[in-house]
């Protein structure tokens, strides 16, 4: 996978990486290891979680120009569990579903890599002071 930048500590803790990005929509990609896994050895609800929060978010955060960096909260936000996985590089997608120029709605898919759809979810977002110019 390739190497960047973490956003944050979080991110670097949880080892998800942006494989693709465009105007509301954005593919998250995570290598599964064991520290990823409950104690039945498949992927934490809490991983997936966070996964489908950020791949949301950053759905409706994209700028045009790298030097605008544009921040959003999570005012809402449900998960579906749909199958486990355990093994392989899962793929996350997040899509901007609609929205005005402070809150927007997203929804994104977990994928294992079989193609086999592993969570589902959608949210709604608040962008912080001075991201709200551009809108989602």
């Amino acid at each position: 996978m390739k190497q960047q930048q973490p956003y944050s500590g979080y991110q670097a803790l949880i080892g998800w990486v942006v494989t693709e990005r465009q105007p509301g929509t954005v593919t998250l990609a995570l290598e599964l290891t064991e520290h990823h896994l409950n104690l039945s050895n498949f992927v934490h609800g809490g991983v997936l979680a966070s996964l489908l929060d950020t791949a949301m978010s950053f759905a409706g955060l994209y700028s045009p120009d790298p030097k605008v960096v544009r921040k959003a909260v999570t005012l809402s936000m449900t998960t579906t569990f749909v199958s486990p996985a355990r093994e392989g590089t899962l793929t996350v997608i997040g899509k901007v579903r609609g929205g005005g120029r402070k809150t927007f709605m997203s929804s994104g898919e977990v994928f294992d890599a079989n193609g086999n759809l592993i969570a589902f979810g959608e949210g709604t977002f608040r962008l912080r002071s001075g991201s709200e110019s551009e809108g989602p």
